[in-house]
């Protein structure tokens, strides 16, 4: 078993090494930060030029995580593209194979801070969502509870090697960022620790999903 099951507000959720979140029982996964596109933002703002490779490697993560599951509804958690000219300038082959994953499934986008929501994909469009007791949206709010969201792109470090991970307490969860080079953020940061209860876990993603307190 390469995952990790946890209980969250009363209800079972497992964290997988890809960096998604399944919810067995409502056969539902949520993915945070795919940032599908970014090497065309890049290129097209005279950044860094990156091996323009990271959108069919997130799709193809993303199609074996729906596949495992058999997940029946999937959450985005926004920043799904990387801006909103990175929608439109998706190859016909990549549109055509995140279609097919939509087809039959009841999909949700959340407008993130890097894009309002890919309107011209179909799908459901929200600013968050409500599902029992929990919300799903893309920036963590204080005070909330019941909590599931992304943004901050999490990481801790294991034997020196910094790796992608969940970042759990009683009232939130904040998903790392599933997209392929995206970077992230230090559990340690100050931004973090600030949202984060001092009893909060650390779900390392990888081969498999190790747990440990969160690094401060």
């Amino acid at each position: 078993m390469n995952w990790h099951d946890f209980t969250f507000c009363g209800h079972r959720l497992r964290a997988l090494p890809s960096g998604a979140l399944f919810w067995p029982d409502e056969r539902l996964l949520c993915v945070s930060d795919l940032h599908l596109g970014k090497s065309d933002r890049l290129a097209r703002r005279g950044g860094a030029l990156l091996p323009p490779y990271e959108t069919r490697e997130t799709l193809t993560r993303l199609d074996a995580d729906l596949a495992a599951t058999g997940a029946l509804q999937v959450i985005c958690l926004g920043d799904s593209f990387d801006d909103d000219m990175a929608a439109e300038a998706l190859a016909e082959e990549e549109t055509l194979w995140l279609l097919r994953m939509m087809a039959g499934r009841g999909w949700t986008w959340i407008a993130g801070n890097h894009d309002p929501a890919p309107m011209a994909l179909g799908g459901e469009h929200r600013a968050e969502i409500h599902l029992g007791p929990l919300t799903f949206r893309h920036i963590a709010e204080a005070g909330a509870a019941g909590e599931v969201s992304g943004h901050y792109h999490p990481k801790a470090s294991l034997a020196g090697k910094s790796r992608p991970c969940f970042l759990i307490d009683a009232a939130r969860i904040i998903l790392p960022a599933y997209g392929t080079y995206t970077g992230g953020l230090r559990s340690h940061d100050a931004s973090l620790t600030a949202l984060m209860a001092p009893t909060a876990l650390a779900i390392l993603t990888g081969p498999r999903c190790l747990v440990r307190p969160m690094p401060r």
